[in-house]
């Protein structure tokens, strides 16, 4: 039985970090209920778009879950899904600032609610994944070493990071309510999972402490010796090595010992610290850059895969679908999406007693709506019906 099987969570959400946490959730088994507005929320549409429309962003985030439509503008709507809530078993994840869905409208009917609130900033006011980036220093330090201005990373680091944190929250509020009975009001800001995330990598701790911050370093490793290269076809490879085993074998494979041990003696350093390998690593790249571009991206894959170097080629996004690691990985199984199409689909990438949860198709805008109130609320066809004439409910797509 997968973890979370017997549990029960409403979502009301839009973009990554609240959907995220709900995918986990769903993933690690509970059943999700994510309501949208009727037409769906500002992510429904959300590029990219399959030729059908679809925005296949949504259902990447949204897969395993039930979709349910309903009017959060009206009492009625406001109604249907504070009684989802506090009816179900009492767990809500949102990124939407409501009063009507806040912790203290909801746990005034049910005292063990287990409420999340993802906010933008802890004090309540607004920011996205791309603003709270910008605050935090990363872009100042990203990017080539010559480069005078901001780079932002694509990767929307923080709010993966805010739904995993969310997620793990819900987790962690179960078993309390399990033990105890008592509830949870839960917030967490973007901007404070990137601030505690800076700090605890000690980007925060290193001006307060020696008075430096860190410096631009390009595609090199803060602290350690990293670098890619370019194989005379052409191909970039990501080379790193943390220890000193990992840069001996670096030193051997690429023939430059007698080289390295030269200007070790030049310059009276030792190598086998990692200080030492980074302060010099543009000499040490210099050294090692001529043997990858008299290399083959095979010949290079050849030699060093029999060594301890950590080491990978770069690939496009479409190079990585097309790889054995996706193709061959049993993360990934082959998925039937509406809409979208048939296409390898990862699922939960932790694996529990040997396996990895499946990935499930997400659901059409408002197709489980009917099914949901009926399940959860026992409305009855006729209370279905008035509810979707009134527009109180909307249906599959609507």
């Amino acid at each position: 039985m997968n973890p979370l099987a017997d549990i029960r969570v409403v979502e009301v959400s839009s973009f990554v970090a609240a959907p995220l946490c709900g995918m986990t959730l769903s993933q690690l088994g509970a059943q999700v209920i994510r309501v949208d507005p009727i037409g769906g929320a500002s992510d429904v549409k959300r590029w990219p778009l399959a030729a059908s429309g679809t925005s296949i962003y949504w259902t990447g985030l949204n897969k395993g879950k039930r979709s349910a439509t309903i009017d959060l503008r009206s009492p009625a709507g406001q109604e249907l899904v504070q009684r989802l809530i506090v009816e179900g078993d009492g767990i809500v994840v949102t990124n939407a600032v409501l009063p009507w869905l806040s912790h203290d409208r909801l746990s005034a009917e049910r005292a063990d609610l287990i409420h999340v609130q993802l906010l933008g900033r802890g004090d309540g006011s607004t920011a996205v994944d791309y603003t709270v980036n910008a605050a935090t220093g990363y872009p100042l330090v990203t990017g080539p070493a010559n480069h005078s201005g901001p780079i932002n990373h694509v990767l929307p680091a923080w709010d993966v990071c805010c739904g995993l944190y969310a997620a793990l929250a819900v987790v962690a509020a179960v078993r309390r309510r399990d033990q105890t009975g008592t509830g949870a009001r839960i917030s967490l800001a973007l901007e404070d999972v990137a601030l505690a995330t800076a700090g605890n990598l000690g980007l925060l701790t290193e001006p307060q402490v020696i008075g430096t911050q860190r410096e631009r370093l390009g595609n090199a490793i803060y602290g350690q010796y990293g670098q890619n290269f370019t194989s005379r076809d052409g191909v970039a490879f990501m080379v790193v090595t943390l220890t000193g085993r990992h840069f001996r074998d670096l030193v051997d494979a690429t023939g430059t010992g007698p080289a390295v041990s030269a200007l070790a003696e030049a310059l009276g350093v030792d190598f086998a610290d990692e200080g030492d390998r980074y302060r010099y690593r543009d000499v040490l790249s210099g050294l090692f850059a001529t043997w990858f571009a008299d290399h083959t991206a095979q010949e290079i894959v050849s030699a060093l895969s029999d060594t301890t170097v950590l080491f990978e080629r770069y690939r496009t996004f479409a190079q990585a679908a097309e790889d054995p690691k996706v193709t061959d990985n049993p993360l990934f199984s082959r998925l039937s999406q509406p809409g979208v199409g048939d296409y390898l689909a990862p699922g939960l990438p932790t694996v529990f007693d040997g396996t990895h949860t499946a990935g499930a198709p997400a659901p059409g805008l408002g197709q489980d709506t009917a099914d949901v109130l009926a399940e959860c609320l026992g409305l009855t066809t006729a209370d279905i019906a008035r509810l979707t004439s009134a527009n109180t409910i909307g249906s599959e797509s609507a």
